[in-house]
């Protein structure tokens, strides 16, 4: 049976309820990006789910539709902040600056996944979030969104690492690349692909 994300957490927990999810633990490139997203019940786009799941066309629709009719905040951690306190530390980083950056501060904060940031807002982690909450499912799309918007750019400036198609992740074009060319500023020092094309 298909799984479809609801508004009924946002509902239970009543007040101002925000989602929060990131993209980009995984690559070997580029900031980690996080989205806060606070949904009006009574103005849900269509069609929001897990950004995994989404075509690229469909994420962008519902990116545009999004900001329209929620309270969005994002955040980001750079390569030297995941190289420096690790991806999972940087990961939480980009997700309170997330938070932080919503028009009003939230009452209860839905994070995706079994960890959450230690910070002062109340929150509830649910693992497998984007694919059952709707706030955290918008959220995903948001960070999906405006961190694949990020790596455009940066192919744009070292197209030898398909970053255009890859996103920074270490596909073989991108792995291959590497070991050409070796790293740009833009590459985790820090993992272990990219760590042995850099010199002690």
């Amino acid at each position: 049976m298909k799984i479809v994300a609801t508004f009924d957490r946002e509902r239970a927990h009543g007040g101002i309820v925000a989602g929060v999810d990131e993209a980009g633990r995984g690559p070997l490139a580029g900031p980690v990006v996080a989205a806060a997203v606070i949904l009006d019940g009574a103005c849900i786009p269509g069609g929001i789910g897990d950004s995994k799941v989404l075509t690229a066309k469909k994420r962008e629709q519902l990116y545009g539709a999004l900001f329209s009719c929620a309270e969005i905040g994002v955040g980001q951690a750079s390569v030297e902040e995941i190289d420096t306190i690790n991806i999972l530390r940087a990961s939480h980083l980009a997700m309170e600056r997330a938070v932080a950056a919503l028009p009003r501060a939230p009452e209860m904060v839905l994070v995706d996944g079994n960890m959450a940031p230690k910070w002062a807002w109340r929150c509830q982690t649910l693992v497998g979030g984007d694919a059952l909450c709707l706030s955290i499912a918008a959220a995903s799309i948001i960070a999906k969104v405006f961190r694949d918007r990020l790596m455009l750019e940066l192919h744009a400036a070292h197209p030898e690492y398909a970053w255009g198609s890859n996103m920074g992740y270490g596909t073989l074009v991108h792995r291959t690349a590497l070991a050409r060319f070796g790293p740009t500023p833009h590459h985790r020092k820090s993992f272990a692909p990219v760590a042995q094309f850099t010199s002690a």
